[in-house]
């Protein structure tokens, strides 16, 4: 799928674009130019905004990416992990699921992105798990990430968003 033309947007999403650099997924989202500024506003309060730990946080987007089979945002996000600190043990079990290495508070994000992913819900048992270690507001943008970015995930993968011709934003 070719990206919008640039000069065809409207100035403020040119702008909103140019801002972020060349990130090929902000690129194609100009094609739907009316969600477009509601989806960058929601990208940046996911790491702005979020009480979980950054860690965490990335964890729980780098296992999204790898259950969704998102090439474009593992490659992204594993990269801004390793850049605030993920172990590299986390970023493989983010891939594969195994949680052998990891803190007990790790090896809960994962499985509980992976209720999350599977089941759209998590059981009482599972919030209480989650409430050990994350406060409420921090379970909620937890839920809050995960489901951004399913979303995120599969428009990259129906639109076949690459990192072609991107330059490192980080």
């Amino acid at each position: 799928m070719e990206y919008p033309d640039p000069s065809a947007l409207p100035t403020e999403l040119q702008e909103a674009v140019t801002k972020r650099g060349s990130v090929n997924v902000y690129r194609m989202i100009m094609h739907s130019p009316g969600l477009a500024p509601g989806f960058l506003e929601m990208a940046d309060a996911i790491f702005q905004g979020n009480s979980l730990p950054d860690q965490l946080r990335e964890l729980a987007i780098v296992r999204v990416g790898h259950v969704y089979r998102a090439p474009y945002e593992i490659h992204h996000h594993e990269n801004i992990g390793r850049l605030i600190g993920l172990s590299e043990a986390a970023i493989g079990a983010a891939a594969t699921g195994s949680t052998e290495a990891l803190s007990k508070e790790e090896t809960s994000i994962l499985r509980l992105t992976d209720r999350l992913l599977a089941h759209h819900t998590l059981s009482d048992a599972e919030r209480t798990e989650a409430l050990e270690f994350l406060t409420v507001g921090q379970l909620s943008d937890l839920v809050v990430t995960v489901g951004f970015y399913q979303l995120v995930s599969n428009f990259l993968n129906t639109f076949g968003v690459t990192t072609e011709g991107e330059t490192t934003p980080y």
